[in-house]
């Protein structure tokens, strides 16, 4: 889909590359919320892209890794990459410049783009990279290491679960699997195999390696960055639910073993209130806040473009929560319209004020203009961060002393990978 206010062919304006999120397993371009007229309103074209989801994107198997010589399971990353290739090569007709283009995605698209930030495919293809509430930064899953928030599968254990995949299917073999429907191989999904299994691989071809470890040995694709997450991810995913702080101790030490009593410490526990929000809390922090925060550490140290991060916690009339995961979205695509519960004033202007931000970023790299409040780059030494909440403005990093606990894990992780 491409929404584009340009009047000619030669009206070079910037462009803006979406890509939509669901697990890689869901999702779609049609979802009302992202509709990019909003976008173009402001000059940008907004190209939406579609990619292959669940086995028909991410299913590797030896077989096919043999057949490609480039291993397998990438194929909804690759669909990306073309589409990229395709702006390249089409988007000066609707007046957009292909040598102005900002890959933007939120959830697994957003860790689609930190994806597309490190694979060699894509040199040349972008210049900006914006990233909501995602990032694939943690130490590879192998066979042998499958601690809690691991990201990225190695080749050899995304071709061992297809090869589990195929058995589920009933196919002796690629070419019977291929024999298979669409229906009858999504009617298999359904009865509850597959789900997040279906994800991008460390394939040696698309991915290398892991990011962190790609970004440390400066293979990836310096450009400015904008990246934040909401302050309440797991609210969206029953991260409400109770839990008394002895079932939290216990599960603490099952996950993280000897790290087990530094986390323990570093989330308070003491009532089963605190524990339930504990809980919420850690899985936050490990599956989002980190990637979030170790991509913004990576881009001020190793490249020499800026990083600008954001945290949103615009909850009205939600006062013993946060924001969930995806709240965010409809205020940077300024599609808060919702018949049952039309948006306030504030709603509207804080709306203005993310888009503005967004597009501003994706005209020059930088997301300051005139009428908004100045939003440092992110660096070391000053670890501040866009907040938009009722009053938004720079202020520290919520949650440092926790990410840096976390941060401990995941190199403990990484060191013994090594």
């Amino acid at each position: 889909n491409v929404w584009t206010p340009a009047k000619k062919m030669d009206d070079k304006l910037p462009v803006i590359y979406w890509v939509h999120g669901g697990g890689y397993s869901g999702g779609s371009t049609s979802t009302p919320m992202y509709d990019g007229i909003g976008f173009a309103k402001k000059g940008v074209v907004l190209v939406s892209v579609a990619y292959r989801l669940g086995p028909f994107g991410f299913f590797a198997h030896p077989e096919l890794s043999m057949e490609s010589g480039n291993g397998s399971g990438n194929y909804g990353i690759i669909d990306m990459v073309q589409g990229l290739k395709w702006v390249k090569d089409n988007i000066a007709n609707f007046g957009g410049d292909p040598s102005n283009v900002t890959i933007f995605g939120h959830s697994a698209g957003g860790s689609a783009i930190s994806l597309l930030a490190a694979t060699p495919l894509t040199k040349g293809l972008f210049h900006r990279a914006i990233c909501m509430s995602g990032g694939s930064f943690t130490p590879l899953m192998t066979d042998k290491q499958r601690g809690v928030g691991l990201g990225l599968p190695t080749l050899k254990l995304a071709e061992s679960n297809g090869e589990q995949f195929l058995n589920g299917l009933g196919a002796a073999d690629i070419k019977a699997a291929r024999a298979l429907s669409a229906e009858e191989i999504q009617g298999k999904l359904s009865g509850g195999m597959g789900g997040m299994r279906f994800r991008p691989v460390a394939d040696g071809y698309v991915i290398s390696n892991d990011l962190y470890s790609l970004y440390m040995a400066d293979n990836f694709n310096d450009t400015p960055v904008l990246l934040g997450h909401t302050s309440d991810e797991m609210g969206s995913f029953g991260g409400n639910q109770n839990i008394t702080k002895a079932d939290f101790t216990k599960q603490i030490k099952e996950q993280y073993g000897s790290h087990a009593e530094l986390i323990l410490s570093a989330y308070p526990h003491a009532t089963d209130a605190d524990a339930t929000k504990a809980s919420r809390d850690i899985r936050n922090d490990s599956s989002f806040s980190w990637n979030t925060w170790t991509w913004s550490r990576l881009q001020s140290q190793k490249g020499k473009y800026r990083a600008y991060q954001y945290y949103f916690d615009y909850h009205p009339g939600i006062l013993d929560a946060g924001s969930g995961h995806g709240s965010d979205v409809p205020y940077a695509f300024q599609t808060l319209d919702n018949p049952a519960e039309p948006p306030k004033e504030e709603d509207l202007r804080l709306s203005d004020m993310i888009s503005t931000f967004w597009v501003n970023f994706a005209k020059t790299g930088d997301p300051n203009g005139q009428g908004l409040p100045e939003w440092p780059a992110f660096s070391e030494n000053d670890q501040k961060v866009m907040i938009f909440d009722a009053a938004p403005g720079a202020r520290p990093l919520p949650a440092l002393e926790r990410l840096k606990v976390i941060d401990s894990y995941f190199s403990a992780l990484r060191e013994k990978s090594e």
